[in-house]
């Protein structure tokens, strides 16, 4: 077994694999970039280079830095966890080169299956069912254009050297394609430095299966059962499960042989993913990941196989520890990614300082890169953590995960907390009777629609602000007398004769007034027109039993400057709070102002100043967490101003362009 390995990832994954390296007594050296000199895995992983600024593509990316950084620390291997530089057959080749150990499959399997095409042509020749499509990839947009109208619609776009959905596109329709191609062509050379795409047969209502399976390079190769992706959003996984449920033996058991075929055909070694869309009784290969997968721990939950232990004695030459009749499949394992973004705003990724962040303590578990105090950048993939229950039954094993989201609080930036919550508890997800679309088709039923003030989570937050603001030094929050000594009100409820905070949510606001604190703990609080009674009980750190009127429940609150976050059974709400005396009205907004909607970089600027646009044109084009973003105009009007080019940084809410809006005819 190696003394050292360089772990060259960030995050959770490089997280995850210190520990096991621990465990088997492996010491390990981390890099970071300069966005990430104190993230949690520099933190975890305790000695760590810096390699570049926060761009991946300056730091990452970048195989000379990470293989300087090897040698500095002194490590023998380099384990590339995924995404970055994990399938970079380059990159595996200048390990080698450099005298170190490639914790993953040799350079050659990499180029055979580096892109998707190559993958293909190799399932054909293990006799492995594929997708119709185009043999090779391209990056000229006419040529693939040109495919596309050979195919039937609707078809797949894919980028060729990647995976994760950077670069996928499903196309129905030929209006506006060349744009569609462009855009794909754009995200695949940011995410993978290749632009090269190819077209497929979209099979729709499909499900996603991979197998995971484990070589020895000399030809042995074994599966470590199947794994069920086909809950997603734009081609990327949110929920994972093993093994695959309303799944008929005999079709279990040809994915299964079919995936360990092709792996001996490519002499596998390490540990790798065979990826199968299911269709009826139908299946068709469709890329093969020679690397770890995000989902890879309900392998493990149902295996008892640590994965990231089985990839590192492989490559320290002791060959398979396990033979296929060791393997054995126990219970229901299923895990969640939460993610930053907001499924009420299409999945927009949300960036910024983590207030405050609490994981379950047991029965599930947690594989994070963040801590209170984290931040989040614009830089990398939205991922923040996965939550994995494993349980007898698949039933109790997504009862245990609903649980475990419940008692997951992230303050902040905007998550998928409350969107997973909601996709567990979908009949189509509890009967498994679901496809990669069903997203898409129940997008309705999972977002929160609510509209107006949540008054009874605003009272809740507009309590804890008061008793923080009356708490003395020298008595906790919940001992204070000056607590009781509130005299401004009047009236016979005690209420104040004007309101004392202003408090701001979900894009709207209210007026808070406060009647004295009861002996009994409680306060009647007025939010706008309405009085509510309000009692908070600590229990633990940042966790209370919350009565509202006549309902008791078990709340998470947390203050960060004037931002209060309450996280009651229902969702966390986010809100803010100004002192009534100190609040001041904001000027409307010009409608044609055009603000970026997160922080990130430039990619395209469309117009010009004396462009004319029309409402919905798109007038810039960026890109942030890997992710295109496209800023259009609101109104008809003459661009008046161009704030940024292309290839620069810009925040959240910084105006990118001005659209000086046509006169309206009187």
């Amino acid at each position: 077994m190696f003394k050292k390995i360089l772990i060259a990832n960030r995050g959770e994954i490089a997280c995850r694999i210190a520990r096991t390296c621990r465990r088997l007594g492996v010491a390990v050296a981390g890099v970071h970039s300069t966005a990430d000199a104190d993230a949690l895995h520099v933190k975890t992983i305790g000695e760590s280079i810096e390699i570049g600024a926060a761009p991946a593509s300056e730091s990452y990316l970048r195989i000379d830095a990470v293989i300087a950084a090897a040698k500095a620390t002194g490590a023998e291997a380099i384990h590339p966890g995924f995404g970055f530089l994990a399938e970079n057959a380059a990159f595996a080749r200048a390990v080698e080169a450099a005298g170190l150990v490639f914790i993953g499959p040799t350079p050659e399997t990499i180029e055979r299956l580096g892109d998707k095409a190559s993958a293909k042509r190799e399932a054909v020749a293990a006799d492995v069912p594929t997708v119709p499509g185009s043999k090779v990839p391209s990056q000229d947009p006419a040529e693939i254009e040109h495919a596309i109208r050979q195919i039937e619609l609707p078809v797949m776009l894919k980028a060729a050297a990647g995976g994760g959905g950077k670069g996928m596109r499903a196309i129905s329709s030929l209006d506006g394609l060349r744009d569609q191609i462009e855009s794909a062509m754009r995200e695949a050379k940011n995410a993978f430095g290749d632009a090269g795409l190819i077209v497929e047969k979209l099979i729709q209502r499909g499900r996603h299966l991979e197998v995971q399976i484990a070589g020895d390079g000399n030809g042995n190769v074994i599966h470590l059962f199947e794994r069920e992706c086909s809950l997603q959003r734009r081609h990327q996984k949110l929920i994972e499960e093993a093994p695959a449920a309303n799944l008929s033996p005999g079709l279990r058991q040809r994915i299964l042989d079919d995936a360990v075929r092709l792996g001996r055909r490519l002499n596998y070694r390490g540990v790798g993913t065979v990826e199968f869309i299911v269709s009826g009784t139908d299946y068709y290969f469709l890329e093969v990941n020679p690397r770890l997968q995000v989902e890879h721990p309900v392998t493990e939950m149902v295996t008892g196989i640590d994965v990231v232990e089985t990839m590192l004695r492989i490559a320290a030459g002791e060959g398979l520890p396990i033979a296929q009749e060791d393997v054995a499949c126990r219970g229901h394992a299923v895990e969640a990614r939460i993610c930053a973004e907001d499924p009420n705003d299409g999945f927009l990724p949300s960036t910024g300082d983590l207030a405050y962040v609490c994981f379950p303590r047991s029965d599930v578990r947690v594989e994070t890169g963040i801590e209170t105090g984290s931040t989040v950048t614009p830089y990398y993939d939205s991922m923040l953590a996965k939550l994995i229950a494993h349980a007898g039954t698949r039933d109790e094993a997504l009862d245990r995960l609903r649980c475990a989201l419940d008692e997951t609080s992230i303050f902040g930036v905007t998550t998928n907390r409350e969107f997973l919550g909601r996709l567990i508890a979908l009949p189509a997800t509890r009967s498994a009777t679901f496809h990669t679309r069903l997203i898409d088709e129940e997008i309705d039923a999972l977002v929160d629609r609510t509209d107006g003030l949540d008054a009874g989570a605003l009272a809740l937050g507009a309590c804890f602000w008061m008793i923080r603001q009356r708490q003395t030094l020298s008595e906790g929050p919940w001992r204070s007398s000056g607590l009781t000594g509130w005299h401004m009100g009047i009236g016979g409820d005690g209420m104040s004769p004007i309101p004392i905070l202003h408090l701001e949510s979900a894009g709207a606001s209210a007026e808070i007034r406060f009647a004295p604190l009861q002996p009994d703990g409680s306060m009647l609080i007025g939010v706008n027109d309405d009085r509510i009674a309000v009692k908070l009980s600590p229990i633990e750190d940042d966790k209370f039993v919350a009565e509202i009127g006549s309902q008791r429940e078990t709340v998470r609150i947390r203050q960060k400057d004037n931002a209060i976050f309450v996280h009651d059974p229902r969702r966390a709400h986010t809100m803010t709070a100004i002192p009534y005396l100190r609040y001041i009205s904001t000027s409307a907004e010009i409608s044609g102002e055009l603000r970026a909607p997160m922080t990130g970089m430039v990619l395209k600027v469309n117009v010009a100043v004396g462009s004319r646009v029309k409402a919905g044109d798109a007038t810039v084009v960026m890109e942030s967490m890997k992710m295109e973003l496209r800023i259009a105009s609101e109104v008809d009007g003459i661009v008046t101003a161009v704030h940024f080019k292309p290839g620069e940084t810009v925040e959240r809410n910084a105006v990118v362009a001005v659209v000086e809006p046509d006169a309206v005819p009187q």
